[in-house]
């Protein structure tokens, strides 16, 4: 009898057994839309008078401390996004412009492109179009670099003032 069981055993052994079960998952991929600037807070652009009769204001030097940071997550098979910029209010006699850098960092996916510097107005204006599913990275150094200017347009127009306070306003849209 022992032998019979045995033999028995080795056959089990030796006969590949396979067994299978199935788990179903749901997977959730949320639509995702979520943009800011970094760092927070606010920067000052101020000409500087000439010395000399004659001589023009001396346009200050670009601000490039700002990032643009962003994550997408399109619907299948929908639009692409696109970031604008916008101001609150225009100063007569002088041009406001931004310009997005192509992104860099940390961030991957289908990434968007800078318009190139363009000159902002109370209606909204593109600077980055193309955003498919992508993030940026978190942070400075992150994303586009924003450089962000103010020259005269028109002197005939200019009139001194103190501190006006300009809101540049982003917005991510499809």
């Amino acid at each position: 009898m022992k032998l019979k069981e045995y033999i028995l055993w080795i056959i089990f052994c030796l006969i590949p057994c396979a067994a299978s079960s199935q788990s179903t998952i749901a997977v959730t991929l949320p639509i995702v839309t979520l943009m800011d600037i970094e760092p927070a807070g606010t920067f000052t652009l101020n000409f500087t008078a000439p010395t000399e009769a004659g001589q023009a204001l001396t346009a200050p030097a670009a601000n490039t401390s700002k990032w643009i940071n962003y994550t997408s997550a399109i619907a299948s098979g929908g639009l692409t996004r696109r970031i604008t910029a916008s101001i609150n209010q225009s100063i007569p006699g002088v041009s406001i412009r931004v310009q997005a850098a192509a992104a860099s960092g940390a961030g991957g996916g289908t990434l968007g492109t800078s318009s190139g510097q363009v000159t902002l107005s109370t209606t909204a204006t593109n600077i980055i179009t193309g955003i498919g599913g992508a993030f940026t990275g978190n942070g400075a150094n992150n994303g586009h670099r924003l450089t962000i200017s103010i020259v005269v347009n028109t002197y005939a127009n200019l009139s001194a003032r103190t501190n006006s306070p300009v809101v540049i306003t982003y917005t991510i849209t499809e």
